[in-house]
């Protein structure tokens, strides 16, 4: 994985004036076009709101007998999680997923207006990124996931 390229994104655009947006990062092996559904159901509730969906680059997946597939990092194993942990993969997509808030931030959205949040892969991901953000987000939305780095995460959490 490099640090240096962008990921690719499914954008659902805000149905009126933009004033928010949502950045949900998808689970292992899946898509942001598997998560658009979602995002388009709630766009109609949500007018003001930009969806970004974006796509976790090809990667080895040690627990699936190396495969590659989409996946935010590595996951060696199940049973030794807090052990065997790819903090610096972790650290790859966190940078991207930086660039997707500050792109967003550039474009005149408030960081507090702006929720981060995914599922599973995409959860941990999400807390990751979003403990560590020197931006106050407007929130964090984890479905089905874990704390990763959970022997030390909150010591590299910011105030924000």
């Amino acid at each position: 994985m490099s640090a240096s390229s962008a990921l690719t994104s499914v954008v659902l655009k805000a149905r009126a004036k933009h004033t928010a947006s949502v950045i949900f990062l998808h689970g292992l092996g899946d898509s942001g076009q598997g998560w658009a559904p979602v995002a388009q159901m709630l766009s109609r509730t949500l007018p003001h709101v930009k969806f970004i969906l974006p796509n976790a680059p090809s990667n080895r997946v040690t627990l699936n007998f190396g495969m590659m597939m989409p996946s935010w990092y590595d996951i060696k194993s199940l049973e030794r999680v807090t052990h065997e942990e790819d903090e610096a993969g972790m650290r790859e997509s966190m940078i991207k997923v930086n660039r997707l808030i500050s792109d967003e931030v550039a474009a005149g959205i408030p960081p507090e207006r702006i929720v981060l949040g995914g599922f599973s892969q995409g959860g941990a991901m999400t807390l990751f990124t979003g403990l560590q953000s020197e931006l106050k987000l407007g929130g964090l939305i984890v479905l089905s996931a874990y704390l990763p780095i959970r022997d030390r995460i909150f010591q590299l959490a910011t105030e924000a």
